[in-house]
């Protein structure tokens, strides 16, 4: 399969920014390139690509700011706005997200936000809840996230050099929850 040039990805992705199914959005993604391992470190902005899955627009309401890879060790895989802005890694084990799945198309997102803010100090660590690792995923090796305690992948596969398209695979969910990542370059990590 010959693989997506940047201004080709660029502009599908944002085509698909209003909405789209999930299996466009996995069209998009196959042909991608992969992304090494060593180029996903840093600080990284998300936003959710709309396919109809129960996360979508979720994590944006509960204040979902991204992902932080520290090192191929050292991974914060959900990082959120906090108190005046500040950005806190959470413990994703402590989520109940098997429930938030069940949940998220009946309790109203205007609850969620104001619901989580109170729990997010309970949930707030400084410590790594993931790892960097080259996976193959829908038949390509390429950098992945893997989560320490919960059997969740994120795939991930090259738009351009400063965005990449993330693939959320989840053991009990049958549909991926896909979304964007774009670099932040003046950012440490």
């Amino acid at each position: 399969m010959d693989t997506l040039g940047p201004e080709e990805a660029r502009r599908r992705l944002a085509a698909l920014a209003g909405g789209t199914t999930p299996d466009a959005a996995l069209a998009l993604f196959d042909p991608l390139p992969p992304v090494a391992v060593e180029d996903l470190l840093g600080r990284w902005r998300g936003t959710g690509v709309p396919t109809g899955h129960p996360f979508d627009g979720l994590l944006e309401v509960l204040g979902w700011y991204g992902k932080r890879m520290v090192t191929p060790d050292v991974v914060h895989p959900l990082v959120f706005r906090g108190a005046g802005g500040r950005l806190v890694a959470i413990t994703p084990t402590w989520l109940p997200l098997r429930a938030a799945l069940r949940l998220a198309p009946v309790v109203p997102r205007a609850l969620a936000g104001p619901v989580f803010a109170l729990v997010r100090p309970l949930v707030t660590t400084s410590r790594p809840q993931a790892r960097l690792r080259e996976v193959t995923y829908r038949g390509v090796p390429s950098g992945a996230m893997v989560y320490d305690r919960l059997p969740v992948v994120d795939a991930f596969r090259r738009v351009d050099d400063e965005t990449v398209l993330g693939v959320m695979d989840m053991r009990w969910q049958p549909q991926p929850y896909v979304f964007a990542l774009r670099r932040e370059r003046d950012a440490s990590g």
